[in-house]
């Protein structure tokens, strides 16, 4: 897709979505990373329910600490990988304290060494807490920059890379939200809303009238 439809997809994108933002709560960049690794598997209104207990018994990574990994797996048992999140919530929090006197580091060296961050998360961190220019590649986004072509690629980072190289500078910081929510509400992977998709001019799918016409 040239530079021209991709610029014309994200500013449709933004009028769309005025207000691009996570959807999970959190009140500190602590709740946001303990919420982004719960997210993993789960869906965001899930990590939602658990998280008001959590938080409340744990608010900081020292009370996490001294919550254990046995308390935090009571508050997140209904999620998917509970004893793997637990066990590196844990750790996690442990590092924070040691390392980086329980503050959420901002740079991604520091970040993806903390247990269960990966570059996902990593990016996810760095764009919502310290507004950096990065796209953390989920399954949404995925599936909307291949099946759009706006940034195709056969695995996370190639669509990551190709993302960055992609957006417009004026889009950089937003894409991910914009992306993202894009995939939730709109451009899904069953049963697409073509019909009401503000991409539709200038998405390069060639299922899309079909789905346009879908009811």
């Amino acid at each position: 897709m040239d530079s021209q439809r991709i610029t014309a997809c994200f500013t449709a994108l933004s009028a769309a979505i005025p207000q691009p933002k996570t959807e999970l709560h959190y009140r500190s960049p602590f709740e946001l990373l303990v919420a982004v690794l719960l997210s993993a598997q789960s869906t965001d209104r899930a990590v939602n329910l658990a998280t008001p207990s959590l938080f409340a018994a744990a608010p900081t990574p020292a009370a996490m600490v001294q919550l254990g990994e046995a308390g935090i797996k009571t508050h997140i048992r209904h999620l998917g990988l509970f004893n793997n999140k637990a066990r590196h919530l844990y750790a996690l929090a442990q590092l924070l304290v040691t390392r980086h006197g329980g503050e959420v580091p901002g740079d991604r060296e520091s970040l993806e060494a903390l247990p269960g961050v990966g570059r996902k998360t990593a990016n996810v961190i760095m764009n919502t807490l310290f507004g950096a220019p990065t796209i953390a590649v989920d399954t949404h986004i995925f599936r909307v920059a291949n099946r759009t072509g706006i940034a195709p690629g056969k695995t996370p980072l190639a669509v990551e890379k190709a993302l960055l190289r992609a957006v417009p500078d004026a889009f950089r910081q937003d894409a991910h939200h914009l992306l993202i929510l894009h995939g939730r509400y709109t451009c899904m992977a069953r049963r697409p809303h073509c019909g009401r998709c503000p991409l539709f001019s200038c998405c390069a799918w060639p299922e899309k009238q079909q789905w346009a016409e879908h009811r």
